[in-house]
């Protein structure tokens, strides 16, 4: 039996091998681990630097996105700068420090980014404050904040397992 034309070319085009092109692939799965790293980071937890020991306590919801206050046995830091010693609040008479009342607002007019926005419009604040600071002190910080319109506050914990 003679071959036809059209069978000799079905037939070389069946001995071709096909090859899968994996730089495409490899272009969607980079894409693809981009997108999940950048957007997995929300900003779900915070992180309370070494020098504050903080208590522990049962969680059950996941903190957002707010102002952070954090307290170490020197300082007191209002969004990541200093703005009284931590002696001085112990000492200070009055139940407001004008120190933070004054870093929340500037903290207001000087918004950079998303998320300080995020956060400043939320008017809420999360105190990091090391255990051994005394309840004195963080009722100040509290009174101050909410005399500057941060009217939720949070005191931040070490998440520990529920006990059943």
């Amino acid at each position: 039996m003679k071959n036809s034309r059209r069978i000799r070319r079905m037939g070389r085009n069946k001995k071709k091998v096909q090859t899968l092109n994996l730089t495409s692939l490899m272009d969607v799965f980079t894409i693809l681990v981009f997108f999940l790293l950048f957007h997995s980071s929300g900003g779900e937890a915070v992180e309370a630097p070494k020098q504050i020991k903080l208590p522990e306590s049962v969680v059950e919801t996941k903190p957002r996105e707010t102002v952070v206050i954090m307290v170490t046995p020197e300082v007191v830091i209002v969004q990541g700068k200093a703005v009284i010693s931590t002696i001085e609040l112990l000492e200070a008479k009055d139940e407001t420090i004008l120190e933070i009342t004054e870093g929340l607002k500037l903290l207001e007019r000087n918004i950079i980014g998303i998320s300080t926005k995020t956060a400043v419009g939320s008017k809420e604040v999360t105190i990091l404050a090391d255990k051994s600071i005394p309840f004195s002190a963080l009722k100040k910080i509290m009174s101050t904040c909410t005399g500057s319109g941060y009217g939720r506050i949070s005191l931040a914990v070490i998440q520990k397992a529920a006990q059943e």
